[in-house]
């Protein structure tokens, strides 16, 4: 059962004069009721403007009877954004469970109880299912001082099923020297570790572009702060005129 306060999946089943029927999408054999006063906002003149049979949405739960496997919901009270990210959560679930089984039929693993170990194990040390595929997909660390017959077999279906979604930040770097060798000092001062997802290019002079791709943005952000750290310190020790202007967000 879900607590109060919870944001839920939700399928409508019924729409009636004074409120609609849902099954809760998360929870097997849990009703739900909306009330035509949490549905929306304001005076309602017709409920199925608002809501519909067979309509997915995500409701806040307001109150919850166990012994009738029943809540009361809202769909008022939750906004756009929370029901996008609830939806998005929702279909992660719901993609994780699909490739655990994928992961169990791999590895020969045919007893539901291993499975559901498996699963224990997974949403204790990562949260969730699904945050446990992301990282085996995106860190080469994954369960690094643990050896399961099953690891490598989810690391390889998480990195086949998984897209690990990338940010690009970046800007501009003004740099001239009045020194014989500038270009040459400027050259030096550029000369990064090699890094696919650092990119410095020459956008006419005195102008150069650096781009970084990184997995989040703390993690780009901080790469572009050693780069420019870097850059400037060098500018300085060569007497290299330096400035950074950052892309706009």
């Amino acid at each position: 059962m879900p607590e109060v306060g919870d944001l839920v999946v939700v399928t409508v089943k019924e729409v009636q004069n004074y409120g609609a029927i849902a099954q809760l999408d998360e929870y097997p054999g849990v009703s739900g009721f909306i009330h035509i006063a949490e549905v929306a906002t304001g005076w309602i003149k017709h409920i199925k403007d608002f809501v519909r049979v067979n309509q997915r949405t995500v409701c806040k739960v307001l109150n919850v009877d166990p012994n009738r496997r029943h809540v009361d919901l809202s769909l008022k009270r939750v906004n756009e954004h929370q029901k996008r990210e609830k939806i998005e959560e929702w279909k992660n679930d719901q993609k994780s469970y699909k490739l655990l089984e994928i992961v169990a039929k791999e590895a020969n693993i045919s007893d539901d109880s291993k499975v559901k170990n498996i699963e224990s194990y997974l949403i204790s040390e990562y949260g969730s299912v699904y945050d446990a595929f992301f990282e085996a997909a995106s860190s080469k660390d994954f369960m690094k001082n643990r050896d399961e017959p099953w690891k490598d077999v989810f690391i390889k279906v998480s990195r086949e099923n998984i897209s690990i979604p990338m940010v690009k930040i970046g800007g501009e770097i003004d740099m001239y020297s009045l020194a014989p060798n500038g270009i040459e000092l400027i050259k030096n001062a550029l000369d990064i570790e090699d890094d696919s997802n650092i990119e410095i290019t020459y956008a006419g002079s005195p102008r150069y572009r650096i781009s970084v791709i990184d997995e989040d943005y703390k993690s780009a952000e901080e790469k572009l702060k050693n780069v420019l750290d870097t850059v400037s310190t060098r500018c300085k020790k060569n007497n290299i005129s330096y400035g950074f202007t950052r892309d706009e967000q």
